[in-house]
């Protein structure tokens, strides 16, 4: 068999802490039903005090070596996704880097995506693979609890922390990365973004004091209605692309957002529920993280068989959306 590009290791890490929904009443006026109704989300993983963004993405970047069957010296390049960084710079990547002990390979973040980043990271190792016949590390890794608002109500109990984490390459055993799409509508950047911090919005004692650095909107009903076009629409771009259908693929990976998302694009694509994989009420919405926990997890669980055609499809901030088709 001649080698394919694809995924040759996976891994994720999230954190021990587990904290349920009832944990949320000590800090926001809510209750277990308003969020279990409205997102799906029933529990997610808190990082520790002492646990930092890099921490993360190392844990589980260990782990897809040695899935791999690799020492991370064959590590040629590394792209790390994220919105929460070990700081403003130099990149999470460097850490990385320097974590691991890899060789000075260039490494660098694809932050700012929001939730996208993962799948459009995974689309540039494919390409830098083809151009130059690397092994590439891929991680998509947040820890949103350490940067969010814990008494916005409505933002708060969305999100959990976690990293997963896929070596690209080349192998005959490859997880083949059939074909990728991606998109961006700049206009809708004010639907899911937070504004201060940057040079629009520098920030201050000012900024500081009223929260803003902290303030992520979220205008829910138009980021639901362009999360599911996009995000359908992508998929069935990358099926016509790899001359498929819906019918052909095994699984649906989605982004874990929340899960009338989930729903609504498994209900546009026109698959069954049981051909969808959710894990949102275990993590809450875990960013740039997401995809790759959700594609490690399923394939833990024996979702995934040999020969299946895998959908993974997400959107974040940006406004961003990609879609990428694996064969295992």
């Amino acid at each position: 068999m001649d080698d394919r590009i694809g995924l040759l290791g996976f891994g994720a890490y999230v954190p021990e802490r587990c904290m349920n929904n009832q944990e949320w009443t000590q800090y926001v006026d809510t209750t277990d039903e308003w969020i279990t109704t409205r997102t799906g989300i029933k529990r997610r993983r808190i990082a520790a005090d002492d646990e930092t963004t890099v921490d993360l993405a190392a844990a589980a970047a260990e782990v897809a070596l040695a899935d791999a069957g690799m020492a991370v010296q064959d590590v040629d390049e590394i792209i790390v996704a994220t919105d929460t960084p070990e700081v403003y710079t130099p990149d999470t990547a460097a850490f990385l880097q320097d974590r691991l002990g890899a060789r000075r390979v260039p490494a660098f973040d694809l932050g700012g995506s929001g939730c996208a980043g993962f799948l459009l990271g995974l689309d540039l190792a494919r390409a830098r693979v083809q151009q130059r016949d690397r092994r590439i590390l891929v991680v998509g890794v947040e820890l949103i609890s350490r940067l969010m608002n814990w008494h916005d109500r409505n933002i708060c109990v969305l999100f959990g922390d976690g990293a997963g984490a896929v070596v690209v390459g080349r192998a005959a055993d490859a997880v083949e990365i059939v074909a990728a799409t991606a998109g961006t509508d700049g206009s809708k950047a004010d639907i899911l973004w937070l504004e201060a911090g940057g040079s629009r919005v520098p920030f201050s004692r000012e900024v500081a004091a009223s929260g803003a650095h902290r303030k992520l909107v979220m205008k829910g009903r138009e980021v639901f209605r362009e999360a599911v076009h996009h995000m359908a629409a992508a998929s069935r771009q990358v099926l016509e692309d790899a001359g498929l259908g819906i019918e052909d693929v095994a699984l649906v990976v989605p982004h874990q957002a929340n899960l009338r998302i989930i729903q609504a694009v498994g209900g546009a694509l026109g698959i069954a529920a049981e051909r969808v994989f959710i894990n949102v009420h275990e993590y809450g919405n875990t960013g740039s993280a997401s995809v790759p926990l959700a594609l490690w997890e399923a394939r833990q669980m024996g979702r995934i068989a040999p020969g299946d055609l895998v959908l993974l499809t997400a959107f974040g901030a940006g406004f961003h959306w990609s879609a990428v088709l694996l064969q295992f």
